[in-house]
C-alpha cells in the first residue's frame, strides 16, 4: 500500500500558512535552513518512505533526519509551580474565531529531540480552499517535540477547530483517549513567550 502511495508523490511545497513560524511567533522555528529547503527535505523523505499517517486521510507528518534537527528551535517549557503564564485572545487569521492562547513567561526552553514536518495532500486543502500550490503536497507546519517526548499530541483548540468544522479547521474526529492525551500534554508543557529573556 506504501509503495503505491509513493508512487504517486510528485512534489512537495510551501504552504503560505507555515510562513508565520518565524522567531516573534512563539512556535517552532528555524535557523539557518529555509522554508524551500525544509520542503525539499519532506519530498526526499516521502521518496525514501520516510513517513506515518496523520490525523486523517491526506495529512501524514514526515521526520526530519537528525542531522538537520538543530536547525528547528524548540520552544517549549516545562511548566512548573515557578512558571508564570499568560492567556490572551487572539486569531490566527482574521476570517476564523477567536481562542485563549495560553503562553509561559519564564523557563528555559527545552532541547530539540526530535522534529514533524505536517504535510497536507492538495485535496485537502481545496476542502477549505487552503492550497496555495498545485503541488500533491504542501508543508502546512513543522513542530520540534521536546527531548523525551515520544508523540507530541495536536493541541486541543486545533482539535476542536478541526471536529466541529469552524473556520480554518480540517473535517476530523478525535476518540476521547486522544483528547485526554491533548489535554495531559498541554497542562504539562507551555510554548515560551517570544522576547522572554530566558531564565
Amino acid at each position: 500500500m506504501e509503495g503505491l502511495f509513493l508512487k504517486i508523490i510528485q512534489k512537495v511545497s510551501v504552504n503560505d500558512f507555515v510562513r508565520r513560524q518565524t522567531p516573534e511567533s512563539g512556535k517552532t522555528f528555524t535557523n539557518g535552513i529555509s522554508f524551500e529547503k525544509i520542503a525539499q527535505h519532506a519530498q526526499s523523505q516521502l521518496g525514501s518512505g520516510n513517513f506515518k499517517m496523520g490525523y486523517r486521510d491526506g495529512v501524514i507528518l514526515v521526520p526530519v533526519d537528525n542531522l538537520l534537527i538543530h536547525h528547528f528551535i524548540c520552544p517549549f517549557v516545562r511548566i512548573t509551580t515557578e512558571t508564570k503564564l499568560n492567556a490572551v485572545v487572539v486569531k490566527r487569521r482574521p476570517e476564523e474565531t477567536p481562542y485563549i492562547q495560553i503562553r509561559a513567561l519564564n523557563g528555559t526552553p527545552l532541547k530539540t529531540g526530535s522534529v514533524d514536518l505536517i504535510l497536507y495532500r492538495h485535496d485537502v486543502l481545496a476542502e477549505t480552499n487552503e492550497q496555495t500550490s498545485d503541488a500533491d503536497w504542501e508543508l502546512i507546519s513543522f513542530h520540534a517535540i521536546p527531548e523525551g517526548v515520544e508523540n507530541m499530541p495536536m493541541g486541543p483548540v486545533t482539535m476542536m477547530r478541526n471536529q466541529l468544522q469552524l473556520s480554518g479547521g480540517t473535517k476530523a474526529h478525535y476518540e476521547s483517549k486522544e483528547w485526554a492525551k491533548s489535554v495531559k500534554f498541554w497542562q504539562e508543557y507551555a510554548m515560551l513567550e517570544p522576547n522572554i529573556t530566558i531564565d
